[in-house]
């Protein structure tokens, strides 16, 4: 549930009173945000079929007792730290060194989401990812053309995720399933919510951004980064609602 950041822009890059957008640089950047998410969920997507029906592969991350073993536990922690690269690099970091630690971290997310297919069946997490599909198009929709100034929400929002992320420490402790079932229906909320912030927010970055540069690059991968993170983290809340668990 890491947020991305945004925030840091080359000293040209940075809009001013009176700036004008480009309706065609702000869809030029937005098509290579989508581009990216697309291409982290494909990966993220097959590698986590590839492991989840591969035994062999599962024995590598599950001990014979069912606890994670430690190449389990590198494949669960390793995605965040590769956001926290991404993040705390990003000046340091070239664009296609950035799209490199990007893709080793869809594909990490992957395996690590592999996890989920010895607890659901494969019809409900096909038929939530097409929810989850929707509601974040329509999310994404709405943040794109509203007007309203989302920038108080998001700042809600960003506390209410910090709160969710404490209940989820504590919950891993007490483990109560009413407990989970209120997180899972409150991050639904949050992640709809900052779907349709980012969005806003990716539309305003999009036109202070000159195509073709590198900068332009970087930021369109950290945007995509944040789509999907709030496309994943939804998913999973929804799965957590509504999947249907393996007999």
């Amino acid at each position: 549930m890491f947020r991305s950041s945004l925030s840091t822009l080359a000293p040209d890059q940075q809009a001013h009173p009176g700036f004008v957008a480009n309706p065609d640089d702000v869809r030029a950047f937005l098509a290579k945000v989508f581009t990216y998410m697309t291409l982290a969920l494909a990966i993220s997507g097959g590698v986590a079929y590839w492991f989840g029906h591969d035994m062999s592969l599962m024995s590598r991350l599950i001990g014979p007792t069912g606890g994670m073993t430690i190449l389990g536990w590198v494949v669960m922690l390793a995605p965040l730290a590769l956001v926290f690269v991404m993040s705390g690099m990003l000046n340091r970091l070239s664009g296609s060194m950035l799209l490199t630690v990007f893709i080793a971290y869809s594909a990490l997310t992957g395996a690590s989401l592999s996890f989920i297919f010895l607890v659901y069946t494969a019809t409900s997490i096909a038929t939530v990812f097409f929810v989850t599909a929707a509601v974040f198009g329509l999310m994404a929709v709405a943040g794109y053309t509203t007007k309203t100034d989302l920038t108080k929400l998001g700042s809600l929002l960003f506390i209410g995720l910090i709160g969710i992320v404490i209940a989820m420490v504590v919950n891993m402790f007490m483990k109560s399933d009413t407990m989970g079932y209120v997180i899972s229906v409150i991050s639904v909320i949050i992640f709809t919510g900052l779907t349709a912030y980012d969005m806003q927010r990716l539309k305003n970055l999009g036109g202070t951004m000159v195509s073709g540069t590198e900068v332009a690059q970087k930021m369109a991968l950290m945007g995509a980064l944040s789509l999907y993170l709030d496309f994943l983290n939804l998913f999973l809340a929804l799965l957590r609602l509504f999947g249907s668990r393996r007999d």
